[in-house]
């Protein structure tokens, strides 16, 4: 799996003119992406790693703050862009591997002791959010 972490003051995700998930108050942005070799142990993995990352404040974790998470499905993280201007969407997860695995994240994160936002998976989303600091991570599991 792979995911872009993003530290922010607020996020929200609308679907069709609707809040559908957001945080107000500083945390993280989780876009979260899935390929065809990932399994619910990676998914697991990547949901401590995120859990644990010390990019807070005062480099404190959501563990030890227990700030929240908005997490985003975005099968285009795994977008390859080598040859050509259209991307090929082949290395990411279909739906119906990727969804499971992007649930399975989520809860991970919430029996870890999380408190999630999420989108809609497959639904054409507007993300908006105030990136603190900026702060910007790419991680793989």
């Amino acid at each position: 799996m792979r995911s872009v972490v993003q530290r922010v003051s607020q996020a929200s995700v609308t679907v069709d003119g609707e809040i559908v998930g957001a945080i107000d108050k500083p945390g993280l942005l989780v876009l979260v992406g899935a390929t065809h070799s990932d399994t619910p142990a990676r998914a697991e993995k990547l949901a401590a790693k995120i859990w644990g990352l010390r990019i807070l404040a005062d480099e404190r974790s959501c563990a030890d703050v227990g700030a929240p998470l908005l997490v985003v499905s975005q099968f285009t993280l795994y977008a390859d862009t080598r040859k050509g201007r259209r991307p090929s969407w082949s290395e990411a997860a279909p739906g119906e591997v990727a969804e499971p695995l992007v649930e399975h994240f989520c809860a991970t994160l919430r029996q870890l002791g999380a408190t999630v936002e999420t989108g809609k998976f497959g639904a054409h989303m507007e993300v908006a959010l105030v990136n603190d600091g900026p702060v910007t991570l790419i991680l793989e599991a």
